[in-house]
């Protein structure tokens, strides 16, 4: 849990970006392995998209979260104070860098199955679309083939540095095509473009009440 702005100030610890490293990996493999025995009817494409929604940087804090583990970081003193317990990217290494030790200290195995529990839900959501957490990437290449233009977000945010809330609007075709909120930019632009991508689902489908 040790921050390298907590090992500059003391400058005699290492941080846990060699666990993190390792911890990349391993939850690469773990991930990879488990959804393909899980669909063999996955094709490549299909494996990648689905291992890159589960992995993601927002996927892990989310987790990380879960598990409290940004009131176990040891951070500088500049960091604190900007947050950083609560920063995206410091739990999703944080994250990493426990499943490194984990595999340290109790092999693959052990490792293995903490990752499948910890992130069990969030593969049971892609499960039946591996692509369905990118709602950016599917929105981007949609607006680019049919607009022959890329949807352009407005991001504004509220509160404190230690907690913040980002707000964002995708516009596209001349208007405001979506709205979103979350904890971080990233968040708040997927939702945006999921909101974006069900509005334009919605519109496409035939009208039931006619028939």
């Amino acid at each position: 849990m040790s921050h390298r702005s907590w090992c500059a100030e003391r400058g005699d610890c290492p941080s846990n970006e060699r666990l993190e490293l390792l911890g990349d990996a391993v939850l690469g493999y773990c991930v990879t392995a488990h959804l393909y025995r899980l669909h063999p009817e996955w094709t490549e494409g299909d494996l990648a998209q689905a291992r890159s929604a589960v992995v993601n940087s927002s996927s892990l804090a989310e987790v990380a979260q879960n598990y409290d583990l940004g009131n176990a970081l040891l951070l500088g003193v500049g960091e604190e104070r900007s947050g950083g317990r609560g920063k995206e990217s410091l739990l999703c290494d944080a994250f990493e860098a426990l499943l490194g030790a984990m595999y340290l200290d109790g092999g693959m195995e052990s490792a293995e199955a903490f990752v499948l529990e910890a992130l069990k839900q969030r593969m049971e959501q892609i499960a039946d679309d591996p692509g369905v957490e990118d709602a950016k990437t599917r929105l981007q290449e949609f607006v680019v083939r049919s607009h022959g233009e890329s949807p352009n977000y407005v991001l504004t945010d509220s509160g404190p540095d230690h907690n913040k809330s980002f707000y964002a609007e995708v516009w596209f075709g001349g208007g405001l095509q979506g709205k979103g909120e979350g904890t971080s930019k990233k968040q708040a632009e997927q939702a945006a473009a999921t909101q974006a991508w069900q509005t334009m689902q919605a519109a496409s489908e035939p009208d039931r009440s006619t028939t």
